[in-house]
């Protein structure tokens, strides 16, 4: 497939992003592949998923139901897709519990959990288990979502009462800053609220922290701007 500009310059970005992610895992002793690079594609066309697939990319992450199903119904048209692997979802934005039943099943992992009345709702729509984070507010920002750290138990301790629930690990946002360094006490509370509750995986970083996110313990990585470019 000859890559058009646009399709280059994708690929030059996650080559970019590929290499700060070894030199960010080596710094800590990490090996590269415990980090789930997942690209955010919310905004940008399916073309441009199948590019970032071209280049080696297989999850993605989407912060609007309507807009993903969209794209996952479109990308499966594209020529050429059906030689590549098949692009793994992540759903990373918030979830309104009138869009549950769209959502399950149709995404690897739900990202930002907040609520028993969330939980409740993806139960009764699944089928089998749906993996999910629990998004925490570890900065208490009035303006953010996810659970306060104090309320983590028991949401917890409701999720495991649910057959269809899978807990993952935990999810956070760091506060917008201009210097990365800032979101290192926030990344690292997270990691230990999920050492404390014996929980594997963390989601945290975007295209600004994610080398700070993965010197604190990082499994998933949420980078949309350093792959796909600006968004209009």
């Amino acid at each position: 497939m000859n890559a058009s500009p646009a399709h280059a310059a994708i690929d030059e970005r996650i080559a970019a992003v590929r290499e700060r992610v070894a030199k960010a895992s080596a710094r800590v002793g990490r090996a590269q592949g415990e980090i789930t690079l997942i690209a955010v594609s919310k905004t940008f066309p399916a073309e441009s998923v199948l590019a970032a697939v071209a280049a080696g990319i297989t999850e993605f992450g989407e912060n609007r139901v309507q807009e993903a199903l969209v794209k996952m119904a479109a990308y499966s048209d594209l020529p050429g897709a059906g030689g590549l692997a098949a692009p793994v979802w992540h759903f990373v934005g918030h979830l309104q519990t009138n869009k549950v039943r769209a959502t399950v099943g149709r995404f690897a992992i739900l990202h930002a959990i907040d609520s028993e009345r969330l939980l409740l709702a993806i139960d009764a729509a699944a089928t089998e288990p749906q993996r999910v984070m629990i998004e925490v507010n570890v900065a208490a920002e009035p303006t953010k979502f996810g659970v306060a750290p104090g309320d983590l138990p028991q949401l917890l301790q409701a999720a495991a009462q649910l057959p269809n629930i899978k807990v993952e690990g935990l999810m956070t946002v760091a506060p917008l800053a201009g210097n990365p360094e800032a979101s290192r006490p926030h990344f690292r509370a997270l990691r230990e609220l999920a050492v404390r509750h014996r929980l594997a995986a963390l989601s945290m970083g975007m295209t600004g922290d994610f080398e700070i996110a993965i010197e604190e313990g990082a499994t998933h990585i949420r980078v949309g701007r350093a792959i796909f470019g600006e968004r209009a």
